[in-house]
């Protein structure tokens, strides 16, 4: 193979990488709350299903897994911003993070809110830089519509204390904007 067949190879790999490891993590998360006995939407947090001996695997695996399936996706960010694939590099680490950090960790809560801020200054700065395109403004308003979700249940308009909701609002932002908008996706958009 020739280097430039081995670039281009590489190339339709991470176009496809992103969205590929956002389903895995996606799956894993909600297979995970189908699987537990005890997860409630309105009272538990999504990370309670990493420390329950019947989705632990699950659930961390999913994320650890997700995320080695689509670090290469920011090889195919590259072409659009330099900003854009490192931030999702970050927001990435920090998503397998909280699968190798599980709740009651120390580190845990340090990783899970920094992937929901880095996700979300991921598709912002994204949305940002793509404004006049409708896929930009679409992932602008997502990262909008997930921080009024966390607003909202901080405000204590919720169904009960437990995180899942907002923290749900946070995977679909990100991976919708994986799949459904981010550059490699939905060029020129």
């Amino acid at each position: 193979m020739t280097n430039s067949r081995v670039a281009d190879t590489l190339m339709r790999y991470a176009t496809h990488a992103g969205p590929a490891g956002a389903l895995v993590a996606i799956t894993a998360i909600l297979a995970a709350t189908w699987r537990s006995a005890t997860f409630s939407w309105a009272g538990s947090a999504l990370s309670d299903l990493g420390t329950a001996s019947g989705t632990a695997l699950l659930f961390n695996g999913g994320l650890v897994a997700g995320g080695a399936v689509g670090i290469a996706y920011a090889l195919a960010l590259r072409r659009s911003s330099i900003a854009v694939a490192s931030s999702y590099v970050l927001s990435i680490v920090s998503m397998v993070l909280v699968g190798v950090f599980p709740a009651g960790t120390p580190l845990h809560f340090p990783v899970a809110v920094a992937f929901f801020l880095l996700a979300t200054a991921t598709v912002s700065v994204d949305g940002w830089l793509r404004r006049a395109t409708t896929a930009g403004r679409l992932g602008l308003a997502l990262a909008v519509g997930h921080l009024l979700g966390w607003l909202v249940w901080l405000l204590g308009i919720r169904p009960g204390p437990g995180l899942a909701l907002p923290e749900l609002g946070g995977v679909v932002m990100f991976g919708g904007w994986v799949v459904f908008l981010a550059p490699p996706v939905r060029s020129g958009g």
